[in-house]
Formats: structure tokens, C-alpha cells, sequence
């Protein structure tokens, strides 16, 4: 099974892949009970196997299109999200989040930086020999402050790219680890940098799990040379 093109689909697909296979294990139980009625034993036994074989692929496709929700296949270096900030007022900033797929999202965030973090998925040996790949899934993106007496009391903002609904790989796996076996390791990684004013940063998540970020030129600039000089 090709599990790089199983996971690349979008879960929509899954799913209406899922209730099209619905539909056929729907059709073999009709033709089932006809062959059993008529006691065609050697139709029925056929029919039966195809019954199974379809709802095993609902169940599959369904599983993987719910709990994919978000996630997505980790190469060499993927590219996660763009950040353009605007300040709103001291400490106070609109983000202007674009991802690959060219969706975007503007939030507001308080704070001297942002940081965003991932969620990274690995599998065990079994696993990878079969060639399924790394997942990743962005997490959040929060305010930071320079100051960390200001970390503990000033107004803290945190977003949340959580899918909606309880059904999740890493909630699945802390929940019920004996139903995904292959399941080697769960892990966070985070990065950040100051926030300017008219800043454009990139954020990308290498192979290793590593998250990194970047900030074009001229938000270097103004990075390091806050008052212009």
C-alpha cells in the first residue's frame, strides 16, 4: 500500500472514498442475504468476503480521514506558515497567518514576539519499513514577552490550530495506545522571534522535527535596529 499517497489525500476524499465503500459493503450484504435465501453457499461465501473486504476499507478510510484532521506529511523542510505583523499598540499586534495552501487567518496577539508551535509524529520501525511517513500538525501560536516578570503577569495570548472534536492521533495514542502500536514518538518543537512592526517571517519544519523560523531581510534590519539607527 502506497501510505505516502493514502495520507497526501484531503480528508474530505477520505471520507467520501469512506461512504462510497459504505455504500458497496451496503450492496454485498444485499447480495449476500439473496445467495443465503437461495442457498447458493459457495455465492454467499464470495459475497461475504467482499462484504468484509469493503467495510474493512470504510473503517480504514474513515479512520485515517478523522483523525488525519490537520496534519500533514513532513519532508526534508516543509513550509508551515508565513507570518505578516502589524502593531495595533504597545505590545499589541494583528497577524496575518498564511499557509501553504494559501488559506489564511488573522488573529491578535500581546506580547514583544510570537511563538509557534508543532506537533511531530514518528513510527516505529514496522512502520517506516512499510514507508508511511513523519506527520506534523502546526499547534499554536502565542505572545511572548522579553521580560519575564511580565511573562507571569501581563495579559497572555494563545491560539489554538487544534482541530475541532476529541478525535485525534495524539489524543488516540495517550488514550488508547494498544490501538496504535506502530506509534514510536510524540513530540512538540517551537520557535520564535521579536515581532516588528511591517514584519514578514517565515516558519518551516525540517526533517529532523526541528521548527524554524525566519524573518526576511527587512525585518532583520528592523530587528536589529529597532529605532532606525
Amino acid at each position: 500500500m502506497d501510505w505516502s499517497a493514502l495520507l497526501r489525500m484531503p480528508m474530505t476524499v477520505l471520507l467520501v472514498l469512506a461512504a462510497v465503500f459504505a455504500l458497496v459493503t451496503l450492496a454485498q450484504l444485499v447480495m449476500l442475504r439473496r445467495h443465503l435465501q437461495a442457498r447458493r453457499r459457495a455465492a454467499a461465501s464470495w459475497r461475504a468476503l467482499l462484504c468484509v473486504a469493503a467495510f474493512a476499507l470504510t473503517l480504514l478510510l474513515a479512520g485515517t480521514g478523522a483523525a488525519l484532521r490537520g496534519y500533514h506529511l513532513l519532508g526534508e523542510e516543509a513550509s508551515v506558515v508565513e507570518i505578516d505583523a502589524r502593531i495595533l499598540s504597545p505590545q499589541r499586534w494583528a497577524l496575518n497567518l498564511t499557509w501553504p495552501d494559501g488559506s489564511t487567518r488573522e488573529v491578535e496577539l500581546a506580547g514583544d514576539a510570537w511563538r509557534v508551535e508543532a506537533v511531530v509524529l514518528k513510527w516505529k520501525l514496522p512502520a517506516l519499513l512499510a514507508g508511511v511517513p513523519p506527520l506534523y500538525r502546526l499547534d499554536r501560536l502565542s505572545g511572548r514577552y522579553d521580560d519575564p516578570a511580565q511573562e507571569m503577569t501581563a495579559p497572555r495570548t494563545v491560539i489554538s490550530f487544534e482541530p475541532a472534536g476529541a478525535f485525534d492521533l495524539v489524543k488516540l495514542g495517550k488514550t488508547h495506545p494498544a490501538w496504535l502500536p506502530e506509534l514510536d514518538t510524540v513530540y512538540g518543537s517551537g520557535a520564535f522571534l521579536p515581532l516588528v512592526d511591517g514584519g514578514h517571517y517565515t516558519v518551516n519544519l525540517m526533517r529532523t522535527g526541528a521548527l524554524v523560523a525566519r524573518a526576511d531581510d527587512a525585518t532583520e534590519q528592523r530587528i536589529r535596529h529597532p529605532l532606525g539607527g
